[in-house]
């Protein structure tokens, strides 16, 4: 009798166990900078903006728990590289240097680099870089196109932020950035503005380690869903205004 009881025992664990292997939600980690409004920051402790909610809207198409992991962004390559995260979200441009590391779900949307200035600048245009110390973010497209402005000097910044702060503070006479970012910085800010001739266009799409070909399937077929459904561009045109 005693050894039915402990056998009964075993299967009943062993029961409980596998319903609550069955019932846990897989995760779809995502790595991102919450330092770029309006596409990921943070509204007190909570992650805001469009890279998050389109990684929500994934996540529950693919039935999992989204988890964010918020990092430096010359840190997200390494973090989906090291499986660390399974993809990096965060206004992320699929630059040729950053395919040699990883690969790159479909396009969500098109997006510009601007150039930022104090105004009153004689910087107007993009050639009037030549040889003026320019600010970037450490490792986004900003900093790899300034790489190529012939004479320039190049200041580094691990937020967006401090550079637009440096620029503010005379420190430096230009900052490369991505559009959406730059609207905001320079709403909280009297004498900085953005000149009127685009830098660059690029397009954002979501990083992936290098050969997982079924996550990337999965991925662009909810991105695809999300396309037709409209659910995409409502989440784009919540944040941002055209105006």
């Amino acid at each position: 009798m005693k050894k039915k009881l402990v056998l009964t025992g075993l299967l009943v664990a062993m029961a409980i166990s596998t319903m609550a292997c069955g019932s846990k939600k897989d995760t779809l980690v995502m790595a991102t900078n919450a330092e770029f409004p309006p596409y990921e920051y943070l509204d007190g402790s909570d992650f805001k903006g469009i890279d998050i909610e389109i990684a929500q809207a994934i996540a529950d198409d693919l039935g999992k728990e989204l988890v964010i992991e918020d990092m430096a962004f010359d840190s997200i390559i390494t973090a989906v590289q090291s499986g660390k995260a399974d993809i990096g979200l965060a206004g992320m441009t699929a630059m040729p240097d950053r395919l040699e590391n990883v690969d790159f779900s479909d396009s969500y949307t098109t997006a510009t680099q601007v150039i930022i200035v104090k105004k009153g600048s004689t910087i107007t245009t993009a050639s009037d870089l030549e040889g003026k110390t320019l600010g970037v973010q450490l490792g986004t497209t900003g900093d790899i196109y300034a790489d190529d402005v012939k004479d320039a000097t190049v200041e580094r910044y691990n937020k967006g932020f401090e550079a637009v702060q440096a620029l503010s503070q005379g420190k430096i006479d230009a900052v490369i950035i991505d559009n959406e970012p730059a609207k905001v910085f320079v709403s909280q800010s009297e004498d900085i503005e953005i000149v009127k001739e685009e830098f660059a266009v690029e397009e954002y799409a979501i990083a992936i380690k290098k050969g997982n070909e079924e996550l990337q399937k999965q991925i662009n077929k909810s991105l695809e869903k999300l396309k037709e459904s409209g659910e995409l561009q409502k989440i784009i045109d919540k944040y941002i205004n055209e105006d």
